[in-house]
This record gives structure tokens, sequence and C-alpha cells, in this order.
């Protein structure tokens, strides 16, 4: 392993093609040993304490069996300690496999399976809920009652693993499915790609990351590894809380931190947001759902520092990149995409449309998944093999168009298109129209079956109860705007919108819902 004993030795080699993250930790331990590395509500570490606790973990680990490639299942709320795990699962020569607290337990029990885990790391609150008999044919560790002592005695190091940019990194379990969610394999060297030159030109060793997204979900990587890579401290939060976000910004001074649309919103609905100084923010990030033009608009008008919204896939393909507070005008996009990058229009025969149309958007760079766990079917599936070239390209499920200016407009998911009686109808174009109306909080448009047309729209909406409004009025005046292939069948009001963990919207259980209501004629 190469001995980085400088700053510059460091991020000279963050921006390198390739390296290992077990390498930046010791080099940032030996460079940064008494500065802070991890934090959350009940500790600090620094990054001796850190560099020192992921060996005596990854020691253990190799002691109790883990054999290299082998996933390790981590599920809880997140914390230093969950962080601490698996980075250690990496520098053992394991793959990490955090598990998503919102599934259900036998979800839970066939991602372990899928996963091929031996050891599973579970808080005990998690554990509690689901019962001391859970998975306990694994080797289980409670995570915040256990872990100190069960990793091995200061000082242990373990075995070196030097991976291969192909081996598996982590796995990252798909979210908002019926079933076994799919696992998403990343290699080193696409973590690499990913998060390494970022590390290097947007943190510094001291900026101050806050991650308050879930460390199970892909989201939380774009704050949590670069923040270790750049030899910066990240504060985990266990829990969003706009209070609680708000003080601990203030009091960190935090620098850079990820967000997705339903934090933003629930801080700029804050009534007492402007009575906190975040005036040390520099790089916001936001990721992982529809972010609303006008709420882009806010959060650059009221939130200190650059706001870069990114579009991408868990599975890899194209990032694009909207630098919200240099471009006014193209808040409606998702902007461009990132250097290393290229992204295709197709139409439903994988023919290329002219700029301007919509169509299926295809995505290639170097940061594509390996593929999807025990499923080779689903993984061919996902790609598109580019006739020209035989370049492959990841299929990104959404239905978009380029404007005259290179910027990425979506229209939808391209499973959530509906075709009424043989036209093509976005949801978004409805759910923007919804959102015109007065007293329209949010909005959501899904196709349901009808024997006339094949498909018709349905909408749900959230109203301001002071509005004075009601689904008939906001119904009537849409449609009335609308073309006579688009207009609404049903509007139905909904207390709050159904979302996974990271604000997600779960169209899914709209329908489930729209079955019990009954279907338009």
């Amino acid at each position: 392993m190469t001995e980085l004993t400088t700053q510059e030795a460091i991020l000279t080699k963050l921006q390198e093609p390739y390296g290992t993250y077990r390498e930046i930790i010791h080099g940032w331990a030996e460079v940064r040993a008494d500065k802070p590395a991890l934090r959350d509500e009940n500790v600090t570490l620094t990054w001796r304490e850190v560099a020192d606790r992921v060996e005596r973990i990854a020691f253990r680990l190799q002691q109790t069996g883990l054999q290299q490639g082998q996933s390790v299942a981590i599920l809880g709320t997140s914390t230093a300690n969950y962080a601490l795990v698996f980075l250690a699962a990496v520098v053992a020569g394991g793959v990490a496999a955090p598990l998503t607290t919102s599934a259900s337990p036998a979800q839970l029990e066939g991602m372990a399976k899928d996963s091929g885990a031996r050891h599973l790391f579970i808080d005990r609150a998690k554990l509690a809920e689901l019962g001391d008999g859970f998975m306990s044919g694994l080797d289980r560790i409670v995570l915040d009652e256990e872990l100190d002592e069960w990793m091995a005695p200061e000082g242990e190091v373990s075995s070196p693993f030097i991976p291969r940019g192909d081996e598996p990194f982590n796995i990252i379990y798909s979210s908002g499915t019926t079933g076994i969610p799919k696992g998403i394999v990343h290699s080193h060297k696409m973590r690499w790609f990913q998060f390494a030159p970022t590390a290097g030109r947007a943190y510094s060793p001291e900026a101050k990351a806050l991650a308050s997204t879930p460390l199970y979900s892909n989201t939380t990587m774009v704050c949590f590894l670069s923040s270790v890579l750049a030899g910066a401290c990240t504060t985990i939060m266990g829990k969003f809380d706009t209070r609680k976000w708000l003080e601990t910004a203030q009091r960190d001074g935090t620098t850079h931190t990820m967000l997705v649309p339903v934090q933003y919103q629930r801080l700029m609905d804050e009534p007492a947001f402007d009575d906190f100084d975040l005036s040390t923010l520099a790089l916001k990030y936001c990721t992982s759902a529809p972010f609303s033009a006008e709420l882009k608009a806010q959060v650059v008008g009221r939130m200190p520092g650059a706001l870069i919204e990114i579009y991408g896939m868990t599975e890899g393909g194209v990032t694009c990149l909207l630098y919200a507070h240099e471009h006014p005008t193209k808040l409606h996009t998702v902007g461009q995409p990132a250097p290393g990058h290229a992204l295709k229009v197709l139409d439903d025969h994988d023919r290329e449309v002219p700029a301007g149309t919509p169509g299926n958007l295809v995505g290639i760079s170097p940061a594509m998944m390996v593929g999807y766990k025990n499923r080779e079917a689903a993984t061919q599936e996902s790609l598109w093999t580019n006739p020209e070239d035989g370049s492959v390209w990841m299929r990104m499920g959404d239905i978009g168009r380029i404007d005259e200016d290179g910027f990425v407009e979506l229209v939808g998911r391209a499973k959530d298109m509906i075709i009424s009686g043989g036209f093509n109808i976005y949801p978004v174009d409805l759910e923007n129209e919804l959102l015109k109306e007065a007293g329209v909080t949010e909005a959501a448009v899904i196709g349901v079956p009808s024997a006339k047309w094949g498909e018709s729209p349905i909408g749900f909406v959230t109203l301001d109860p002071d509005a004075g409004t009601s689904t008939e009025i906001v119904m009537a005046s849409v449609n009335n705007r609308l073309g006579k292939t688009q207009r609404l069948a049903q509007l139905h009001l909904i207390d709050e919108m159904p979302r996974s963990h990271i604000g997600k919207l779960l169209k899914t259980e709209l329908r489930q819902r729209a079955e019990k209501i009954g279907l338009p004629d």
C-alpha cells in the first residue's frame, strides 16, 4: 500500500484513475490524526480513532469467517457505528450490504439471503421490533450495545486486501417495490470514479458535511463517501427533523450537505428557518426525487451556497448535473450530462429521436453497476447496446427530452406513462397543471385500467385546508385547460402522499388506493 504521508499526496491520489478507500483512510489518520472525522449525537471520533476502529472491525470480520467478496448486512438507524461497519466491510475485503429499514421482515430476510451475508449488524431498536429470533442463524452483532466489545483489541490490523477495480464494493437494495428488492452491485472502481475527484475538487479537509438521509440509501453516499475521501468531518443524523437539522448545521458550521426534495420543502416551510445562521453552507446537493422549479428557486434564494441537483440512477448510467444557482432559467430541467457521461433519447423501437422530442433515456459512463445480484436476466433487461459501436448503455427508466442548450427535461417515468385511446399521456404534464391551482400543495397522477380507453389518468392531491377549494373545483378547472385525451377521469383528496424514507413518491401505493376506491368506467 502506497504511503500517503502528506495532505498533498492524498489530494494528488484522489485525482488518479483508481485508488482504495483503505489507503485514503490511513493517509488521513496520519495527516489529520486528532481532527474530527465522524460524529453522531452521542460520539465524535477523530481520524486516528476511525482508522483504528475500522481496522479492528475488519480484523474481527476476517477472524469470524468473512470471505473475500462476501456481504456484510447492516440494519438500523444511521449512526457513527453504522458508518464504521460499512467502511470496515469494504476494508476487510467484503461487500457492504445496508438493508432498507422500511422493508417487511420477509423482505429483509430475503435481502440478507440474497446478499450471501453471514454477519448481521443490527441496532437494538430494530431487533426489538423484529424479535430476538430474527435472522438468528447469522452472526448477529447489536450495533449500539455489542460492537465495542465484539471488535478486535486496540491496535489489531486486518489482513491487507487490495481490491481489483471490478470487485464489488457494496450492494444497495432498491426501495418502493413489492417482493424482494433487487440488489444493485457497485464496484470499487465505480465508487472511486464517483467520489474521489469530487472529494478533491468540491470538498476540503476542513469541510463539515451533514448527512441526514439513511446510510442504506445511495443518496447518502454522495455526502458520506465524498467526505471520507476528502479527510473532512461527517455528522450522521439518525432521523431527519427540521429544527434538529438547523440546530446541527448552525452548531457545526456545516459546509456540505445532501437533502432530498421533501427535506428542502420541510426546511422552507419551517417557521423558524430564518432564525438560524447557515452562512457557512458552501454546497448543497439534491437527488432521488422530482425537484420542482419553484422549490429550487426558493432554496437558491433562501439558503446560502451553491445548489447542485443530481439526476441519475442507483444503477448508474448517465448522471446529469444542474447548477441551479447559475441557471435560473433552467430550473425546470435536471441539467446537462456530467463530464465523461453521455445521453441518448430513443423511441419505443430503440431508435434515436430528433432533438426536443420526448423519448426513453439511455446513458453511459464509467459509473455503471456491475449488475443486479443473482438476477442476470434483469441485468440484461436494463441494458441497451448501441448498434453503431457495440457500446453498452443503461436504460434510465425515464422519458425525457433535450432542449437546444443540451439541458435535459424529464417528462415522466417510462413505466408511469399512460396510453389512453392510443395517445401517450405524461403524468408530469397533468401534475404541473394541478399544481397551478390555488390550494393544491402536492399532486400525483397515475394511469389505471379502462375498458373504454385502455388506460385513464386519475389524480391525487393534497389541499391547503384554508384555501376554500375542493377536488371537484380543481378537476373542473384543470380539465378545462387540458386536451380531450388528457383529461382526468377522477381526482381524489389524500391527507399525505405515500413516500419512501428518502422522499420518493410511491405510485404503487396510489394504484392500490385507486383499486379500493373504484376505477372509472
